[in-house]
């Protein structure tokens, strides 16, 4: 009798390990961009009042008119952005409203059209187009379903998060003085060249770290946004300090 030697369980395959769990990846936030524009604005404060700061202490004037240049540039570029940022959202979000509205009527006076509209959108995008009828048609039962497919599908708008024109322009006014104050506060330590050399290790250190900053959002590596941040300031205030060292000497300043 010849005998017969049991398979081993782990030919089975009903025994086979399960696959390993594949690695989460997560996509950052690029539609909302709050933390993007509060960045963004510190950085246009830091390069423009730096800027200003140097321009004015390289006409080697007394600390006085620096600090009052500084706070000056701070609270124009602050409230121009704010200004800027609202008329900006304001414009955007009626826009938007607009065409929600536009959308809402044709719903209202033409179902079947805008039916037959969103099937043909499902279509172009690989669904069946039985399946396309029928996801249409259930979207349109709820006008108000209706208008949130629509506006998601046909204009890429979510009709909850058209932005707030308020609170970009608190947001800009809030992120541009703290960029602009950076520079400016050693001027109200310190005075002449200690000042000076102060203003530029702070905006050096403020810069470098705008940079890393900034390279959440971008993706590219830390170093090389933090160098092309402090390479694009120091371009910048080298230029007006230039300017205003050599208005100082001319006696024009």
């Amino acid at each position: 009798m010849v005998s017969q030697q049991p398979r081993q369980a782990a030919a089975s395959p009903t025994h086979r390990r399960p696959d390993p769990p594949l690695p989460e990846h997560h996509h950052r936030n690029v539609k909302g961009g709050g933390a993007r524009a509060a960045v963004f604005g510190v950085s246009d404060g830091l390069v423009s009042n730096v800027s200003l700061i140097l321009g004015v202490a390289g006409a080697a004037t007394a600390p006085g008119p620096v600090r009052l240049a500084g706070l000056a540039g701070l609270v124009a570029g602050a409230c121009s952005m704010a200004a800027g940022e609202y008329v900006s959202m304001r414009a955007q979000r009626e826009l938007f409203e607009r065409e929600l509205e536009i959308e809402r009527r044709e719903i209202n006076r033409r179902p079947r059209a805008e039916e037959h509209e969103l099937a043909h959108l499902y279509e172009s995008r690989g669904v069946e187009p039985e399946m396309a009828r029928e996801l249409a048609a259930a979207m349109m039962r709820d006008p108000e379903v209706a208008l949130d497919t629509h506006a998601r599908e046909e204009l890429g708008l979510d009709p909850d998060e058209l932005g707030s024109p308020f609170q970009a322009a608190a947001s800009s006014f809030a992120s541009f003085a703290i960029g602009a104050a950076l520079t400016l506060v050693p001027w109200f330590v310190v005075s002449g060249e200690a000042a000076l050399l102060a203003s530029i290790a702070v905006g050096v250190m403020a810069s470098l770290a705008v940079g890393v900053a900034l390279s959440f959002f971008t993706g590219r590596p830390w170093w090389f946004s933090a160098l092309r941040q402090l390479t694009l300031a120091a371009a910048a205030a080298a230029a007006t300090f230039g300017v205003g060292h050599v208005l100082g000497a001319s006696g024009v300043a």
